[in-house]
């Protein structure tokens, strides 16, 4: 459920320097030897940082469908290709297996997948570039 908020930049930039700090500590990690963390890591990254333009925004999502929500949201908003969207859709269907199931990610997953995941964390980084002013 979409609500609307006062715009708060000071937790918006709190949710990007904690995933700015965790993406570090993920590229200090061995990525193919751990591949259900690491997409759970990506995933979480990806996450902070939309919710930090929403927050932008004044705009929260809660309740059950929040993170589908979020995706939609900030994909529309910020025009995100639908390539994208799908993406991110499936990563976060993964990271609900991995969490709630015990799903296991194979290391190809992340091997393939790393360049488009890179190329959505470099947007959402640039887009969230105002927060640093």
């Amino acid at each position: 459920m979409k609500i609307t908020i006062k715009p708060d930049k000071a937790k918006a930039k709190s949710l990007k320097e904690m995933s700015v700090t965790t993406l570090k500590r993920l590229e200090e990690t061995d990525m193919n030897k751990y591949p259900s963390n690491t997409l759970k890591d990506y995933y979480d990254i990806i996450k902070e940082l939309m919710e930090s333009l929403l927050y932008l925004k004044g705009v929260k999502m809660k309740g059950e469908g929040a993170h589908y929500e979020t995706i939609e949201y900030v994909c529309k908003e910020y025009n995100l290709n639908e390539a994208s969207r799908i993406f991110l859709q499936n990563m976060r269907e993964y990271r609900n297996r991995i969490a709630y199931e015990g799903f296991s990610i194979q290391e190809s997953y992340i091997r393939l997948n790393n360049k488009q995941i890179k190329q959505i964390l470099k947007i959402l980084l640039e887009l969230t570039k105002e927060i640093d002013k």
